[in-house]
């Protein structure tokens, strides 16, 4: 059985296109041939190389078809697809004089990878907020004044409004999109610290390549390589799942609030039984809750994946591949799927 998120049919269910591109094998491969190729021109601007070969250079790596089948086989072998890219590199254009990758490691192309995927990714995560916000706004200005029976611990408590329940599934996406800001330049940043993380093999031009890489790939320049130091991305993992959190919560209400004999919201479109044709399942509502339980179980491996070892660990490296870009893509469905989840309802308040 594949994954989810690409299932031949459950796809339908827990898929999301869009998250799906950006995190794609040929997406994360694009990064790496664009990383490779910064790499090789900023050589040239330091002078390691002239400027001629590596602009020639660079344009034959931008637009290299890498053989699959040999980066799968030295995945295997080496842990990681990049030897295996640079060696193909290196047979196709040629290397003798050290345009290709001399003085990086596959940590730099990998996690700067990550950072390109990040950025694109990012802007996806603050237009889905910001349009969710704008969904919950039109279904408060629309039934806001509508009275229902305000509840805690699941007990008929106070009668207050619909404005009042939504308003606490709204304020917290302002929240999120401020912490979203505020990550974005500590995530989205270059990886160039070679063998051990401190550049040496670049010295003394390291910090005029860092800078001539990051400007050509559009990303920040971190203080110092971030090889074995992973909280921003924790931080980052904790967001996504602080999002599908909150989503969650709001799904967990609209299940409690369809229930037969509550009734205080109707859906219009999917949802039904094969057993039972007079049932409509809040299925949008129920998937928000089924992707938070998801990313909440994610935290603690990613807090695992903040101990590498010494300079660098294949073995926390690898788990942060396993988890990030499923939280990100469970994320990204939980902002879909709620946004519809809006768009689907056709009546909230209590019947009179």
């Amino acid at each position: 059985m594949t994954g989810v998120f690409d299932h031949p049919w459950l796809h339908g269910l827990f898929g999301d296109a869009e998250a799906a591109e950006l995190w794609s094998a040929p997406q994360q491969l694009h990064h790496m041939l664009a990383f490779e190729a910064a790499f090789t021109r900023a050589l040239g601007q330091v002078g390691r190389i002239p400027q001629d070969r590596a602009e020639t250079v660079a344009r034959q790596i931008a637009v290299f078809s890498p053989n699959l089948a040999d980066l799968q086989q030295g995945s295997g072998r080496d842990g990681l697809p990049i030897p295996a890219l640079v060696a193909q590199l290196a047979k196709a254009i040629g290397n003798e004089d050290g345009a290709i990758h001399r003085g990086a490691t596959s940590q730099d192309v990998i996690d700067t990878a990550l950072s390109l995927t990040l950025h694109s990714f990012n802007d996806v995560l603050a237009r889905r907020l910001a349009g969710l916000s704008t969904a919950l706004a039109t279904v408060s200005e629309t039934w806001g004044d509508k009275p229902m029976m305000g509840r805690t611990r699941m007990q008929a408590a106070l009668p207050i409004t619909v404005a009042d329940r939504v308003a606490i599934w709204a304020m917290p996406l302002e929240r999120h999109l401020e912490r979203l800001q505020h990550l974005r330049p500590q995530v989205e940043v270059l990886q160039l610290g070679g063998a051990v993380g401190n550049a040496a093999a670049l010295a003394p031009e390291a910090g005029a390549m860092a800078e001539d890489i990051a400007r050509r790939l559009g990303l920040g320049l971190p203080p110092r390589s971030w090889h074995a130091m992973r909280e921003t991305l924790v931080d980052y993992a904790g967001l996504l799942s602080g999002i599908s959190g909150s989503l969650g919560k709001m799904g967990q209400d609209i299940c409690l609030m369809a229930q037969q004999g509550v009734d205080e919201i109707a859906l219009s479109g999917g949802g039904g039984s094969s057993a039972m044709p007079h049932k409509q399942n809040p299925v949008l509502a129920e998937l928000l809750v089924t992707l938070a339980r998801y990313n909440a179980t994610q935290i603690s491996g990613m807090h695992h994946a903040l101990m590498h070892e010494q300079e660098r660990s294949g073995a926390a490296w690898a788990l942060e591949w396993m988890i990030l870009p499923q939280m990100a893509q469970t994320t990204a469905r939980s902002l879909s799927a709620a946004s519809a989840l809006c768009t689907s309802i056709s009546r909230i308040g209590t019947l009179k």
